[in-house]
């Protein structure tokens, strides 16, 4: 199984109902901060816009739950909390050109599906059998690491087991992490594991209660904020391995979004949410496929901010997003964003890892397995 980009189909305007369709309208904003009524609202898919009389034009950054903003010939998508008075700012609600809006609802062909109108496990579940994900995946992934850009959204789970850490650190090594998002507690324990082979006070491979174990996050919040920094306390030889040594090592950008919850925080985590998804967001925009696992709350932030499409060098190409969590709330709040690029996987994120990790390894050393036959 050999990785191959679906091609995008451009809507054709030179057809009807399109060419009857009126210039879309823009009215400029009064207050700061505030929309004006009738406002469009973006969502995941590419959108068009006729600004003159055959001239489509689709923003090429965008996110769910924008507003549309115009300067001359170029759109760009804004948070509403960002308009000033004067924006321009598309207003109009109907998106089939009525109203000078186009959205694409299928820019990349039609989502695979039979035709029956009934069929068992049509939802993903924790019977579902995954096999050809991860062939899928392997392949994404050898692909995205040559050509494209890999985003990880990670929650702490992901490094209270020793075989998970180890093999999400290897990932990082190999190529397959180019970008990190996450919160305090992911950088936390995965340092408490560096200096004390436990995760909130267990030991990573026998799962055992150290003795004033619960002191250990704490204990490493103190060393590292000691040391003033996580690139400090790595090169001081306080933090020797684990996965943000490893994005260290290999320079991966990363964001740490601070949280009510947090202790510390880490000198690297973010305090300020809006700067936060303005950081997190900058990171959205470069990626190609995001992987999200065993963190419920960011998951579902990103996917917000995530299209289903990004504009590169080569044209305009799918973002392929896969949710990982043994939640079914989580899996389906992502699944039904509706697009051909939201694959999910539930299990447990442990074995996901080590399982992905080991399957790239005997991927590049001996190929794609022939497809089984049915």
């Amino acid at each position: 199984m050999t990785f191959t980009l679906p091609p995008y189909k451009q809507p054709d305007f030179t057809q009807p109902p399109l060419t009857d369709a009126p210039l879309a309208r823009f009215v400029p904003v009064e207050s700061a901060g505030v929309a004006p009524q009738n406002f469009h609202a973006t969502s995941i898919y590419p959108e068009y816009f006729q600004l003159e009389r055959g001239m489509w034009v689709m923003p090429e950054k965008s996110r769910m739950d924008c507003v549309v903003v115009r300067d001359g010939d170029t759109l760009h998508v804004v948070e509403p909390r960002r308009l000033a008075p004067g924006d321009l700012v598309c207003v109009g609600r109907r998106e089939d050109g009525e109203d000078g809006i186009f959205v694409q609802t299928e820019p990349f062909g039609a989502v695979d599906g039979g035709a029956e109108k009934f069929a068992f496990r049509t939802r993903m579940t924790r019977e579902s059998s995954f096999s050809i994900d991860y062939d899928e995946l392997y392949s994404l992934l050898q692909y995205e690491r040559d050509n494209g850009f890999i985003l990880w959204v990670l929650g702490p789970a992901v490094v209270f087991d020793h075989d998970s850490r180890e093999a999400l650190a290897r990932l990082v090594r190999q190529g397959y992490v180019q970008g990190l998002l996450a919160g305090n507690a992911l950088a936390t324990h995965d340092m408490e594991a560096a200096i004390h082979t436990t995760a909130l006070g267990q030991g990573l491979y026998s799962k055992r209660s150290a003795p004033l174990g619960h002191y250990h996050h704490l204990d490493t919040l103190n060393e590292v904020r000691r040391a003033g920094s996580m690139p400090a306390a790595i090169e001081s030889g306080l933090v020797r391995n684990g996965v943000m040594h490893a994005i260290h090592e290999k320079n991966i950008p990363y964001v740490l979004a601070g949280s009510i919850r947090d202790d510390g925080p880490m000198p690297e985590v973010m305090a300020d949410c809006y700067a936060a998804q303005d950081a997190m967001r900058a990171l959205v925009q470069q990626a190609t496929t995001v992987i999200a696992m065993a963190t419920q709350l960011h998951s579902i932030a990103v996917g917000n901010m995530t299209p289903s499409y990004t504009v590169t060098t080569h044209g305009v190409r799918p973002v392929f997003f896969y949710s990982v969590d043994m939640s079914e709330f989580v899996i389906n709040k992502l699944a039904n964003r509706g697009s051909l690029s939201a694959r999910s996987i539930l299990t447990n994120v442990q074995d996901f890892l080590v399982t992905t990790e080991r399957g790239l390894r005997d991927w590049c050393r001996e190929g794609p397995p022939p497809p089984p036959e049915e």
